[in-house]
């Protein structure tokens, strides 16, 4: 695994909580900072209590949203009939 940038603190931030979202794919992380899905998740390690990453591994292993191509929807958000154009 490469060597993870020098990152500050209000980027770190922001990557955890991306990371955390449901909708947002890794590759957005990736075209946002720049760090693979694998950096991502040594970041988290890095960054998050041991018992705060254990759950947020187990909560993404095998989510289609965290990834672009196992996505089964075209747009990063559901709308529905019932909200505003």
């Amino acid at each position: 695994m490469s060597k993870l940038p020098e990152l500050s603190t209000e980027i770190i931030d922001r990557i955890i909580e991306m990371a955390w979202e449901d909708r947002t794919p890794f590759e957005a992380i990736e075209i946002q900072f720049g760090l693979s899905e694998k950096e991502v998740i040594a970041v988290m390690r890095r960054y998050m209590k041991e018992s705060s990453f254990r759950m947020w591994r187990k909560r993404v292993s095998g989510r289609d949203t965290k990834h672009l191509q196992k996505r089964d929807f075209a747009d990063g958000r559901f709308k529905s009939d019932n909200q505003k154009g």
